[in-house]
């Protein structure tokens, strides 16, 4: 279920990130980079370019070979990406937990992708990496986000006051949190 590939739309499809979506990534940020700043926190010019995503993703990698994290994408029929999610700071032991971040190429935005994924990545963190809990953290003005989070399952567990440093400013974040079992720890 992990390294699965899973159709989300006819159009779209949810595959594990590889290196080589280093230059594609750097095209759909470029993209929605306008659309999403109010989201995001402010990045450097570097961070827009295939070599920025290059090193982006070789340190995500890194992170999902240890264990700590699994970056998916979401990619069209020319397999160009238009979308990404990750489970990142995954915990083992009695927590097993880990914190999902994604994010929809403008063009793509509002169609259902973003609720489709995390639906999957949600069976992937529970079926695959026997995952007890997911949270997650919106700006508190992101209701499309938010609506996603809620059709997915997640409850909103609090706010957090200046939780990210988000378009040049701390921001306050809605916490959410989805209980995936409550089965004991799988070894």
């Amino acid at each position: 279920m992990i390294d699965d590939i899973h159709r989300l739309t006819s159009d779209v499809r949810l595959r594990p990130a590889t290196l080589g979506d280093a230059a594609s990534f750097a095209e759909a940020l470029i993209r929605s980079r306008s659309y999403m700043r109010r989201w995001e926190p402010e990045r450097p010019a570097s961070f827009y370019t295939p070599e920025g995503q290059r090193q982006r993703l070789t340190g995500l990698l890194a992170d999902r070979d240890a264990g700590r994290a699994m970056p998916w994408v979401l990619a069209d029929e020319e397999d160009r990406v238009v979308g990404a999610m990750t489970l990142a700071s995954i915990e083992r032991g009695p927590f097993r937990n880990a914190r999902l971040g994604y994010w929809v190429d403008v063009d793509r935005a509002g169609r259902g992708l973003a609720t489709a994924a995390v639906g999957r990545v949600c069976e992937a963190a529970r079926d695959g990496l026997g995952l007890h809990r997911i949270e997650a953290g919106t700006v508190v003005d992101n209701t499309a986000s938010q609506r996603v989070l809620t059709k997915c399952g997640f409850v909103q567990i609090g706010t957090a006051p200046r939780y990210l440093h988000i378009d040049g400013a701390w921001a306050d974040h809605r916490l959410f949190q989805r209980i995936l079992h409550d089965g004991p720890p799988q070894r």
